[in-house]
């Protein structure tokens, strides 16, 4: 095992734990210091692809920035810990049902578009930052337009289930 491997590994189980440290942990704050955590894994991941600008980018811009929004946000509003709900009889089976198809479309992507489809050109051979930066753009607003439009609804709704959550208890509170 090699030195590179075994450091993938072990950030890839720091990852896996903050990632799941985020979604069990009831207290807000806790959650998203374990997004911190993701985060700053995720940079050294890029890092180690010798991608130095993307792993500043992504300490100063999501580890910083964002997430001390995300904090003032929750400080804000009073929303450090999340009451006890009631769980619905049909939420437990749906959320397994849904897990397993999440699983079983990955699964199927993985299979069946792991090859690469056309040519990788290192950055030495790379024309100009404009010309790719255009072939970004039109790649993502051509060709994975759904998943791009699914991801910005998805926030939305996000968004928009914290505002509901939280409104539902500042009025429990008063």
């Amino acid at each position: 095992m090699t030195l590179d491997l075994a450091l993938f590994l072990l950030l890839a189980l720091i990852a896996i734990a903050s990632a799941l440290g985020m979604l069990i942990s009831r207290n807000t704050v806790y959650s998203a210091l374990y997004l911190v955590l993701n985060f700053v894994t995720v940079a050294v991941f890029y890092l180690l692809l010798s991608a130095p600008f993307i792993a500043m980018v992504q300490i100063t811009v999501y580890a910083g920035a964002i997430m001390v929004l995300f904090l003032f946000v929750i400080m804000l509003l009073g929303a450090e810990g999340l009451p006890k709900s009631e769980v619905l009889p049909w939420q437990k089976p749906l959320a397994i049902g849904l897990s397993v198809l999440l699983f079983a479309e990955a699964a199927y992507l993985l299979v069946t578009k792991s090859r690469p489809v056309g040519n990788v050109l290192p950055p030495a051979e790379a024309v100009n930052a404009t010309e790719n930066l255009q072939q970004l753009g039109i790649a993502l607003f051509r060709d994975y337009l759904l998943p791009f439009e699914v991801v910005s609804i998805l926030l939305l709704v996000a968004m928009v289930g914290a505002i509901v959550l939280t409104k539902k208890e500042r009025k429990a509170r008063q």
